[in-house]
């Protein structure tokens, strides 16, 4: 099968049926369908004298004129609360409607109301230890053209997961004409015109059939965002024996290949399997090089590995709802992890944490648009308290965290922080050995010690004095930018407030790392 030849499809509706949705108008707390209700008007106005009939009349258009107002309000205002516009297709059918403990979400004062929401939330909270993992076969119908596409083996005697694919085109074949990365990156088209140029070149020619090298990653930075994953990249970019994709977020496995490419814009043409391993081309030639000089001398790297580096890795299954039936109790019935494991069940994970407090007000100036301040932090951190509190309500803690209409309602991601809900999940799948955490504070206080651990988990070798120091005193990458630190720190009231919401997932975290350091107890701030 071809990758032309292969078509993707949703399940249940398609996004043009969001798009065709009525108006909803929350009044109450209680949707209702304006549509529906100007149906009524008309029916109750055919059975009405002609008095009765102009006092309805006048009557509906003053109502209808306060409905365009309070409308018009929101719309001006930004107010997301009450007001649903046509869905988004990343929501799922219902509305989320807010717990019971109602405030003023633009009151900074209102500091007892917010403590009994965390306070409400806290008594749900519940750990799963194990859950129920799909077996292959259940994943190979979920995706049958990637498990076509990538072998249950590789090649022996290299260290990186690589194999010989049968190259189907001619000489003349643009092997890159398809690739969607292409499409909607200028910066891929680059490298792909680099690659195109060179591509027939390494095609191995065996028995009148030509072949190309494919490789998958030997090891993922999985997580999490701005907890530095790009300062850790750019680090281990510096290594010999280290290879990345042509650019660090590639998020094929939680987006690209769902046809997500920006939250906002809705569901494109899914990135077959075949996009991705492009990616890894310009390292997959250099591992076929040292192969073939194998056969009459030593290669110069007989070790190199590569890896890829999407932060959203460990904890973003928000594309679930879309195509897979929901038939788990609103929980995903596979997650990323599972496919990972299916492919390469040797494969490794760094993931780099910070405390989940300062995470959440970096991620909130990193990609806050305007009028960002330590007020409006404050109010989108009550919001997001009050819609997480409210999804307790009616589902489990970890059908929340996995819900993709929480996730997208909530103004600030609040979840990305719930560090070990999802390392568990990860961990029903891969051993621990396999998963090295850790913290950005101590990357930050000892750059050479957390490379050193890093070195030793993916089985590098020495490195001279040289490279080493070049690793290890490079300044920082990705740190916060000037107008952010303007901003100032969060308010001692809304930290005091996260603090006390992430506590039972910290301590939860270090018991199971079992290390007192992953608490985040008398932290500084990064």
């Amino acid at each position: 099968m071809t990758q032309m030849d292969y078509k993707y499809s949703l399940l249940g509706s398609t996004v043009d049926d969001y798009r065709k949705r009525p108006l909803l108008l929350q009044v109450d707390n209680t949707p209702m369908n304006l549509f529906a209700v100007l149906e009524v008007k008309r029916d109750l106005t055919r059975r009405s004298s002609t008095v009765g009939c102009k006092i309805r009349l006048y009557g509906f258009l003053f109502v209808l004129a306060i409905m365009f107002l309070i409308m018009a309000s929101y719309v001006l205002t930004g107010d997301k609360k009450g007001l649903l516009l046509t869905p988004s297709p990343y929501h799922l059918n219902s509305l989320v409607s807010p717990g019971p403990f109602a405030f003023n979400l633009s009151s900074v004062g209102d500091y007892a109301h917010i403590k009994l929401v965390v306070k409400s939330i806290k008594s749900k909270v519940e750990f799963r230890t194990q859950r129920q993992c799909p077996d292959r076969k259940a994943l190979m119908r979920s995706d049958p053209h990637m498990f076509s596409v990538i072998p249950p083996n590789f090649l022996p005697g290299i260290k990186n997961p690589c194999w010989y694919e049968e190259f189907t085109g001619n000489i003349t074949t643009d092997p890159y004409k398809t690739n969607l990365y292409g499409r909607y990156s200028r910066r891929f088209r680059t490298v792909f015109q680099h690659l195109r140029s060179t591509f027939h070149h390494h095609l191995l020619h065996r028995n009148r059939t030509l072949y190309r090298m494919r490789c998958l990653p030997y090891f993922y930075i999985i997580g999490q965002p701005k907890c530095g994953t790009t300062d850790l990249y750019d680090r281990l970019r510096l290594h010999p024996d280290v290879k990345f994709t042509t650019f660090k977020e590639p998020h094929w496995w939680t987006r690209k290949r769902f046809g997500i490419i920006r939250l906002s814009e809705g569901l494109h043409d899914r990135y077959p399997v075949e996009d991705y391993l492009d990616l890894f081309d310009q390292a997959a030639y250099q591992i076929q090089g040292e192969l073939i000089a194998n056969t009459s001398g030593s290669p110069s790297h007989p070790n190199v590995i590569m890896g890829e580096a999407s932060a959203s890795t460990m904890w973003d299954n928000n594309a679930w709802v879309y195509f897979y039936d929901n038939t788990t109790e609103g929980e995903p019935p596979f997650l990323i992890q599972d496919f990972i494991h299916a492919l390469q069940p040797e494969a490794r994970f760094i993931i780099m944490l910070r405390d989940p407090v300062e995470r959440l007000y970096s991620d909130y100036l990193y990609f806050g648009i305007a009028n960002k301040s330590a007020e409006d932090f404050h109010e989108k951190v009550s919001e997001s308290l009050q819609l997480f509190e409210g999804c307790l309500m009616e589902y489990t803690m970890r059908s929340c965290v996995y819900n993709t209409t929480v996730n997208n309602a909530m103004p600030v991601r609040l979840q990305v922080g719930l560090y070990v809900v999802y390392l568990i999940d990860w961990l029903t799948v891969f051993s621990r050995q396999q998963i090295l955490v850790l913290r950005l504070e101590d990357h930050a206080f000892d750059r050479k010690d957390t490379m050193h651990k890093v070195f030793d988990f993916l089985n590098l070798g020495p490195l001279s004095k040289e490279i080493e120091s070049q690793i290890t005193k490079s300044p920082a990458s990705n740190t916060r930018r000037p107008a952010d630190k303007n901003l100032g720190p969060m308010l001692p009231i809304t930290k005091e407030i996260l603090q006390d919401f992430y506590k039972p997932f910290n301590e939860k975290l270090a018991k199971v790392l079992q290390k007192e350091s992953f608490r985040w107890e008398n932290n500084s701030e990064l």
